[in-house]
């Protein structure tokens, strides 16, 4: 998921006009959420969650592959 950095939002800020937290994320897409100045929180559409669910799923298999790949005669000596 790409988030646009100009799509910040302070938790104050949030908590006081969720509504304009709302506008920004149907008009410029994902928006973050600041708590003491680090990102805390993402707003997405729910539509946009599926997506997002299957992203992961497909990052987390190429990791993986990646990983047995490199690892591979560790895993196979484990094997024995």
């Amino acid at each position: 998921m790409r988030v646009n950095m100009n799509n910040l939002v302070s938790i104050t800020e949030a908590n006081q006009n969720f509504s304009k937290v709302t506008r920004m994320v149907d008009e410029k897409g994902p928006t973050v959420i600041l708590k003491n100045n680090k990102p805390k929180y993402v707003v997405i559409p729910y539509d946009h969650l599926t997506e997002f669910d299957t992203a992961v799923d497909e990052d987390l298999n190429s990791i993986a592959k990646k990983y047995m790949t490199k690892h591979r005669k560790a895993f196979q000596n484990l094997a024995k």
